[in-house]
């Protein structure tokens, strides 16, 4: 687990499209979280905090998945049980 002080892990993500490589640095960047797109249209993230991969995760699915994955991850969000309440 990357915890702070320790060595940054640079990432390089090359599996989505050029245009949705932008629009991840784009929303990474508002995330505080350090990336960079080269010339060659490569995107370089840096992951400081094992947060950084599921955001970095997140904002990748989101442009890459399909409505009805997104449709069906929102269902499942709202059927989540809240663990305040207890069982009975």
């Amino acid at each position: 687990m990357l915890q702070s002080g320790s060595t940054t892990l640079t990432v390089q993500v090359s599996t989505i499209s050029r245009c949705d490589r932008w629009q991840v640095s784009q929303r990474l960047q508002d995330l505080s979280i350090p990336c960079s797109c080269s010339a060659d249209g490569q995107l370089h993230v840096e992951i400081n905090h094992p947060v950084d991969i599921l955001q970095l995760k997140s904002v990748i699915e989101q442009l890459t998945a399909t409505r009805p994955d997104l449709i069906s991850w929102l269902g499942r969000c709202w059927q989540t049980p809240d663990s305040s309440t207890p069982n009975h």
